[in-house]
């Protein structure tokens, strides 16, 4: 299984990054996937997760209304779509993909729910 994170790199205060996950061995029709990101000094937290039973998306209160994630079945491919970046958000992002349970809007945020990690891929945003 791999899952290689795209489209890192560094923007200014306001502007808008999209970043995509291309996954092999796991599928978007099968695995829930998710971003997290770690500044540094600091834990790895959750961003977004979708869900692929209907593609219900969660988003961290920090993203919610800049942040949208969404998936590319075609292309196997997560896609996270940042806009009105903040220094806050400089950090390194990484893609998961976890099995969805039932309770996936309780737990999509926990790290250990998920079975396997990008590389990352750095973002920064200076002012």
């Amino acid at each position: 299984v791999q899952l290689v994170e795209y489209g890192g790199g560094t923007v200014q205060t306001g502007g808008s990054l999209t970043l995509s996950c291309v996954a092999s061995e796991v599928t978007v029709d099968n695995w829930a996937f998710a971003w997290f990101r770690q500044a540094p000094g600091t834990e790895r937290e959750a961003v977004s997760s979708i869900g692929n039973r209907d593609g219900t998306t969660y988003y961290a209160d920090s993203v919610k209304g800049r942040f949208t994630i969404s998936s590319d079945r075609a292309k196997n491919t997560v896609h996270l779509h940042m806009s009105n970046l903040k220094s806050e958000d400089t950090a390194v992002y990484y893609c998961a993909a976890g099995f969805e349970t039932m309770d996936w809007s309780m737990v999509w945020s926990r790290k250990h729910e998920y079975d396997y990690w990008g590389q990352g891929t750095q973002v920064t945003v200076s002012s």
